[in-house]
């Protein structure tokens, strides 16, 4: 637990990150006052340059009007309601986006502008960024560690250093219920979020209950982690790892009904390594 004991639970956090070829950044220096700011206003949760500097990369055959329009769609919300949201944008990242396109002959017809690169991680743009301040509604809070992938904000991790008061898997758990309800936009797009009191870690799913955020207990599949190793490593290694992570949004993440309810389900390692 060294790593843990002498470092800042969020450094080490983006540490890890580094080792899997994310960009690491602060919240600050690229927020609305920051020194290279790459958002316009504190309620803006994507990195709109990214997000359109992907869509070109990936769709180089879009005409800049249908590039405008995928990006509308993705950054206008449709629904008040956050899970349909988050429904909506996750069939957009792995299906494509739907936009229509004036053909040469005149025509109109229908094309899906990719958002991710599925064959090929490292044509996506991987970056970490921690001390994220979103303004929404009057409600100013400030997420530990955003990861975006193309300028989306796909993952969400709250972090409690261990010794605080609150510094457990329960207070992180319930934090990330008030930025839900508080600061939805934050989470419009999101895929997996990760709680971890410094020793412990956990990740589930956008709608996932408190018995529902579990361990990640594999990085590669081939083996369980050593016990005591730290367990927010294992987690972050074995689900954010470029080629890993884009296997679980597409082919792992499903939506369903409960009670009446739409529940967003995340695998746990088992079933993800089992196939």
């Amino acid at each position: 637990m060294s790593v843990l004991a002498e470092s800042h639970v969020e450094e080490a956090a983006l540490a890890w990150l580094a080792e899997l070829g994310f960009t690491v950044v602060s919240g600050l220096e690229i927020g609305p006052d920051g020194a290279r700011p790459e958002r316009a206003a504190y309620g803006d949760v994507v990195l709109v340059g990214r997000l359109q500097a992907a869509i070109a990369r990936l769709n180089p055959t879009l005409p800049e009007e249908a590039r405008a329009a995928v990006l509308v769609k993705l950054l206008r919300a449709e629904t008040p309601s956050l899970i349909d949201e988050n429904r909506r944008l996750h069939r957009y990242l792995v299906e494509g986006v739907p936009v229509e396109v004036r053909r040469a002959d005149d025509t109109i017809g229908g094309e899906q502008a990719r958002l991710l690169d599925f064959e090929d991680p490292d044509a996506n743009d991987w970056l970490a960024v921690n001390q994220v301040t979103v303004i929404e509604n009057k409600a100013n809070r400030r997420a530990d560690v955003v990861v975006y992938v193309n300028g989306l904000p796909l993952g969400v991790l709250e972090l409690k250093k261990p010794g605080d008061e609150n510094a457990t898997l329960d207070g992180a758990f319930n934090q990330l219920q008030t930025y839900k309800a508080q600061i939805p936009s934050l989470f419009r797009a999101n895929a997996v979020l990760v709680v971890s009191d410094g020793l412990e870690a956990r990740n589930g799913s956008l709608t996932a209950d408190r018995e529902r955020f579990m361990p990640w207990r594999t990085v590669t599949g081939e083996d369980l982690a050593p016990k005591g190793s730290p367990e927010l490593e294992t987690v972050l290694k074995g689900v954010f790892e470029k080629r890993r992570f884009l296997d679980l949004v597409k082919d792992f993440l499903v939506f369903g009904d409960a009670d009446g309810k739409v529940v967003k389900i995340l695998a746990g390692y088992h079933q993800f390594h089992a196939v």
